[in-house]
């Protein structure tokens, strides 16, 4: 089919003029930002490309954070590298520093350099800079979205809900009533899907849900012992934290520590993650494993699979969390 051709079933579809389906697809300005978003879609769902777009790519997969703060970031890393070697591709990584997105522009410099594709950890895209990337023949997929991610855009995550279930409901089998919660920022899709799953095993075991006992805490200062000292130096302190992340509870034993309570003894943990680092805390840390590694595995391979098969449905995938028992946790005293 010739791209006139083509072109034209794209306008049809999305019932505009073939001029302005072209606009659309060369970035030319002077179409309504939902005509945009209409035949972007229409376009991806043609796999059209623009005309000289099929050269030859570089070998390599960005992945691109936006922070490099964090012992988690190591582990998506090494995911993507597994993959990446088997198909003779390197990995580079990046940070945004833009809150759960991309800068301005980022998107066209990607399209000049032509990697094999591109992961984004936590973070979303505009439409017009997906429609840059898919018109340039650029594969991406979200990892751990920020947000729920739109139907059409190929994404990885774990059953962040049923891993916050997980956690409450061992600490509430051991006997703990009052609970405490270190969380994420609240606008993360992962840190509600936690959270919520920890409210919904509290109230399956009809357990009152006290949400001055729930601190969202963000990322740029996670260890810290504040959260756990501001739950920890009330006269009604609780006497079990979940952490929405290893590190938080880390924050939460240095918080233990300083107001000379002993874990588990007078206080039970539970993190999430699993990294490395959790099976060498003091006591051992009680976690929810999320399968990082797994995570970025499965990115990389439908990257690989998105640039041999641009026309390729969008997977939205998410891997199975599981409870991982040591010894931060015990009955009350």
């Amino acid at each position: 089919m010739s791209d006139h051709a083509t072109l034209e079933a794209v306008a049809r579809e999305a019932a505009v003029s073939i001029a302005t389906a072209s606009k659309v697809l060369n970035d030319r300005p002077g179409v309504a930002p939902e005509t945009r978003e209409r035949v972007t879609k229409a376009l991806h769902a043609h796999g059209y490309r623009k005309r000289g777009t099929e050269q030859a790519f570089s070998p390599q997969i960005e992945l691109v954070y936006e922070s490099l703060d964090g012992e988690w970031t190591m582990e998506l890393v090494r995911g993507a590298v597994r993959v990446a070697n088997a198909h003779d591709l390197t990995v580079t990584v990046s940070e945004s520093r833009v809150r759960h997105g991309v800068a301005p522009g980022w998107a066209k410099a990607v399209s000049k350099r032509q990697p094999a594709g591109v992961i984004l950890v936590a973070s979303d895209m505009s439409e017009n800079d997906k429609h840059e990337l898919r018109s340039r023949n650029v594969p991406f997929v979200i990892v751990d979205p920020a947000g729920d991610p739109a139907p059409e855009v190929p994404s990885i995550g774990s059953t962040n809900w049923a891993g916050g279930m997980a956690a409450a409901r061992h600490l509430i089998e051991l006997g703990h009533t009052r609970i405490g919660v270190i969380a994420g920022p609240d606008d993360l899709m992962a840190t509600r899907a936690r959270v919520d799953g920890f409210r919904s095993a509290m109230g399956a075991a009809n357990l009152p849900i006290d949400d001055s006992l729930i601190i969202s805490h963000e990322f740029s200062d996670e260890a810290s012992a504040e959260p756990g000292i501001r739950l920890l130096s009330r006269s009604d302190r609780p006497t079990a934290i979940f952490a929405t992340s290893d590190i938080k509870a880390l924050g939460a034993y240095e918080a233990a520590r300083s107001l000379g309570l002993r874990i588990p003894h007078d206080l039970s943990v539970v993190g999430y993650d699993d990294l490395p680092l959790a099976r060498w805390a003091g006591p051992p840390l009680t976690t929810v494993r999320q399968p990082l590694m797994e995570m970025a595995q499965e990115a990389a391979k439908l990257v690989v699979r998105l640039r041999a098969e641009p026309r390729a449905s969008a997977d939205r995938i998410e891997l199975v969390t599981s409870l991982v028992v040591r010894s931060s946790t015990a009955r009350p005293a």
